[in-house]
Order: C-alpha cells, then structure tokens, then sequence
C-alpha cells in the first residue's frame, strides 16, 4: 500500500493517491468524514476551522461501498480558496503584482527559511503553503480508509492527550477502548477531567498572550496479533516504520514505546515483559513496559506509542527574523494558526500509525482481495496460537 499528497493549505484541494488496497473491502465515506470532522475540533484551535468542513470526495477505486483493487483517489476541497484565489491562482502575473504579495520575513520553527533556500524561492508562501498542517487532513483520510481496514480485522487505534504544556494528565496504564474513547467528550481528548480544565486554562492564557503550547499524545493499538513486523531486515523493523511516520507530522519531536525513556533509567530485570502460557491464551506477557513490540515485530500485546509535538511556531506575537530580500532586522510574518493543536494532531496520529500497520499487514500476507487478507491472517493466529503444541 502506498500514498502520494498533493496541495496547497490555500489552493483549490488536496487529493491523494492510494495504491494497493485489496478489493472486496467495504468503505464507509461517512467514517471517513467523521474523522475529517474529529481532526477540526479540539480545544485551541483557530479560526481556519470555522470556514473549512471537510468532506471527502472519492473520484475512483470504490464502486458501491466496496473498494476494486485500483488505484483510489480521495479529493478535499479548500472552501477558503474563495478568498485567496488572487494569491493562490495558477494564472501568472506581473511581476509589480508578485512584489507587492511577497512574503519575505520566515517564522522561526517553520520550513519557510530553509525551504526558500532549498528551492531559491523569493517568495516565502512557496514554501509554507505546502509545509503547513493543512496537508494533515488528507493523511486523516488516508488513515480512515487504513482504519476501516483494521477495524475488519479486529484490529482499533485510539488515542489520547496525556500533556499539554506543564499540565500533565493521570491515568492507570491499563487504559481499556472504552476508557480511551469517553476521552473524546473531552475538549482536549484527555481521559482526566481535572487536567482537561487545567489544559483548557492555559491554552486560554496562551492564546491571550499571543504565544502557543505543544503536548504529549498518547496512541493505543487494540487487537493486533503478534509477529507484524520483522527482525531480518532493519527497515521492515514496525517501530522504525512507525517512528519515521509519526515524525513526519509537523510539529512532532519525538517519539517512544511501551515505557519509552523512563527505560533508561531502569535495570533491565524490571522492563522486560516476562513471559506465560496456558491453554486459553496461549503465549502472553505478565506486562507491557516495552508497549507490545519486540525485536522489530509487534508481541501480541496492546500497542502503546507516545508522541511529543512543540509549541506551534506562528505566534501571534511573532518572534524576531530577517528579511530574506533586505537582509534588515523584522518581526516574523504572522499567518493564522492554532494557539494549541495537539487535540486535533492525536486524530492525525491515529490515522497516520493506522496507515503504517495497514501497510506492513498488506506487505506480509496476500493482499489481492480482503476475504484473502483475513483468511492469511486466521491462519497466522492459529499457527501462533498451535506453536509448537503437543497434540
């Protein structure tokens, strides 16, 4: 299964490309925009969100509810094109009228410097109207279909917001689906209703101070078996594949599994997960500090991954910078962003650690249409179950 995203944050749309998904699949468009809708919400968002609705256009690859096997591409429409067709128009203009929309002061945090001098732009919006998080809303699609996917193979991905700036949440680490989902009446997606009102006071304290929080998410993967994955090559390696996706969100600057870097400080007779057996459930762990991953491979146990994502770099009380074209001394240029974003980038998070398990499920076993891709992955849990059983 592969993807390609396409578009602007201000131009006409965003589409994607999805490649190698089996057919026979049943596909949900509502769930889809339900998603859309998830990644919008949250508390600390801007006022972007009030223009844009996303729902999804699929244009191929889905006949009556049910993927063909083709190529399938997803379109999401930029309702605030309206209002910026004169600066995102593919028209070419004079060069007094390209001077006069320039911008030329990149944001620190931002892509906007060094892109400009990747690409020799001299005019900075090249840079930022693709490097913004706009281009998430499209991976929330990819990630839906990926979900829907999963989810005919028992397989769920939650999450829920554990930090946001020094206000932290408390929670047992045996957090269950229906636990992690009650998260989602929270403005913040935070499972502790006295941290959500502390987070939810400081973002307002940030937001009146022109500054932005970033926060800690926490993702929870239900149902899969053990053994996705692989320890022969290094780049088939699951938590190599899903830190190198998860790092590509904006925003996001780290990532860790099961216990993460507490593992540092510990001796190892306390982090390893013992192993059991008996009759009903086969091969278990007595625990899950390594967060359901071995060797490259997933263990059968509930996956845990956190991800940790900076303060939004678009103040409204910009930082100091350099004009790119007069090298003087300037105030960053201010474009409208989120006071806090790290609700809405759990459900980004979410799709993208969805997409990933989708992928090295479909790489693993046959894959042509769905009945064959449950019927492999029966098969695998029975010999997991069976391994090396006397009869």
């Amino acid at each position: 299964m592969r993807f390609l995203t396409a578009g602007e944050s201000h131009g006409q749309a965003l589409t994607t490309i999805i490649e190698g998904m089996p057919a026979g699949m049943a596909i949900d468009v509502e769930a889809i925009n339900h998603e859309l809708w998830r990644r919008q919400q949250g508390y600390g968002r801007g006022n972007r969100m009030k223009i844009e609705s996303d729902r999804v256009n699929v244009l191929s690859g889905v006949r009556h509810g049910y993927t063909l096997g083709s190529p399938i591409t997803l379109q999401l429409l930029n309702k605030d094109y309206d209002n910026w067709q004169s600066v995102m128009g593919i028209e070419p203009i004079s060069d007094m009228e390209k001077k006069k929309r320039r911008v030329t002061k990149p944001r620190p945090g931002h892509a906007d410097l060094a892109g400009g001098m990747k690409y020799q732009h001299a005019d900075l919006r090249n840079v930022l109207e693709r490097s913004s998080a706009r281009e998430t809303a499209m991976r929330v699609a990819v990630g839906a279909i990926a979900k829907q996917f999963l989810s005919q193979l028992n397989i769920e991905v939650l999450s829920h917001v554990v930090a946001i700036g020094p206000v932290m949440a408390t929670y047992p680490k045996d957090l269950g689906v229906s636990d992690i989902k009650k998260a989602q009446m929270s403005p913040v997606f935070c499972v502790d209703e006295q941290a959500s009102n502390e987070m939810m006071h400081i973002i307002d304290e940030a937001k009146q101070a022109g500054d932005t929080l970033g926060g800690k998410i926490e993702i929870k993967v239900y149902g899969v078996p053990a053994g996705i994955g692989s320890y022969v090559h290094w780049d088939r390696k699951l938590e190599g594949q899903l830190a190198g996706a998860l790092m590509s969100i904006n925003a996001f600057k780290g990532v860790e599994f099961g216990d993460g870097f507490l593992l540092a400080h510990q001796p190892g007779s306390q982090v390893m997960d013992e192993i059991y057996w008996d009759e009903a459930n086969g091969f278990y762990r007595g625990s899950n500090h390594l967060g359901g991953f071995e060797g490259g491979m997933t263990n059968g146990m509930p996956l845990t991954i956190k991800t940790v994502m900076k303060p939004i770099p678009t103040l409204y009380r910009p930082l100091n910078s350099v004009d790119i074209e007069t090298k003087d001394a300037y105030k960053a240029t201010v474009e409208r962003s989120d006071a806090c974003a790290v609700p809405a980038a759990s459900v980004v998070a979410e799709g993208v650690v969805a997409t990933v398990l989708a992928q090295a499920i479909l790489s693993q076993y046959s894959n042509d249409t769905m009945a064959q891709v449950k019927k492999a992955m029966e098969e695998a849990n029975v010999r997991h179950h069976h391994y090396l059983k006397k009869e």
